[in-house]
């Protein structure tokens, strides 16, 4: 059964349209707005915008002094063999001569020195190294021990712009194994009419953010990932938007529904989760191509491209599958 949101027009002792009361405070006041809304919108947009490009001035101006103690470090350690009882020292003169100097412990001078030698020989990578904070910075320095796992992980941080907490997550969920050393499988008209779909789908999702029983139903999943919706949308990846769940779609007079139907932003077209608690079956493709054609039929819109649809299963064989 479909709502439709009552709207009613409010009016004043004079039978004159209302204004917006205003803005309640936490003390009683109230705050006046009339029709100067929009303008103000703007000016608070404004605000944000501003704020946003000062923290991202500051972050860079971070990483750069970061940087460049790490290579005068660098360069004295091995010209003049600097050792942990310099590096204390320093780390008191610093103390000493700027109190106010905050995160120039020793610890943190030898991680400056460690950064600068990881990555001075990536010059094409600077720019994604400013980006990101030196807590991440610092996250992927400490968690990821192969050159190409580094790199990995900052392109992808920086694309997403992960916090911290889901880049720990992340790195210590295996996601570079999940996804640079096991691809997706992907069908083959998948990989010709989507050819960035490799870089969209994972292999495997790691949704332990659920926190299911070890024995659980369809309907148990289901209602999970509907309220874990938010996390569920992260370990998707970028670009991914909800449209609905139990999607209702009509075959030859009989209704049917998808578990979940996302919009991709990147590919430009509908994404159907099918769920399942058992290991896959070949005939969880039939059923699913049998939705894709419907769903592209009668739901995808002119411009948009064919759907995918994901088969979500309890092994490592899922499939990501389209309709012809």
């Amino acid at each position: 059964m479909k709502r439709k949101a009552a709207t009613t027009k409010k009016t004043n002792v004079l039978g004159n349209p209302a204004t917006p009361a205003g803005i309640s405070l936490a003390g009683g006041e109230t705050i006046p707005i009339g029709p100067h809304e929009s303008a103000f919108r703007e000016i608070v947009t404004l605000i944000r915008q501003a704020r946003q490009q000062a923290f991202r001035t500051i972050n860079v101006g971070l990483i750069d002094l970061y940087w460049g103690i790490g290579e005068r470090i660098s360069r004295r350690v091995a010209a003049d063999g600097w050792g942990k009882s310099t590096i204390a020292s320093l780390a008191a003169y610093i103390r000493k001569r700027d109190p106010n100097a905050r995160g120039f412990s020793a610890q943190n001078l030898w991680r400056m020195r460690q950064f600068y030698e990881t990555w001075r020989h990536k010059p094409k990578l600077s720019a994604l190294l400013r980006e990101l904070s030196w807590t991440n910075n610092l996250l992927i320095l400490g968690k990821c021990k192969r050159p190409e796992e580094r790199e990995f992980y900052l392109a992808l941080a920086a694309r997403e712009k992960w916090p911290s907490r889901q880049l720990e997550r992340q790195i210590d969920s295996a996601l570079f194994e999940r996804i640079a050393l096991s691809p997706p499988k992907l069908s083959p008209a998948v990989r010709v009419l989507h050819p960035q779909a490799e870089e969209v789908f994972k292999d495997s999702y790691l949704v332990e953010f659920l926190q299911l029983p070890d024995f659980h139903s369809e309907a148990d999943l289901h209602r999970a990932l509907l309220r874990y919706l938010k996390d569920f949308l992260i370990e998707l990846g970028r670009d991914f938007c909800f449209v609905g769940s139990q999607y209702p779609i009509q075959v030859g007079g009989q209704d049917f529904s998808l578990d979940l139907l996302f919009f991709n932003r990147a590919l430009n077209c509908l994404v159907v989760f099918d769920l399942k608690v058992t290991r896959f079956e070949p005939e969880h493709l039939g059923k699913m191509e049998f939705y894709l054609e419907a769903l592209d039929r009668d739901v995808r819109k002119p411009h948009e491209r064919p759907s995918i649809g994901v088969l979500l299963c309890a092994t490592k064989d899922n499939e990501v599958v389209e309709s012809p």
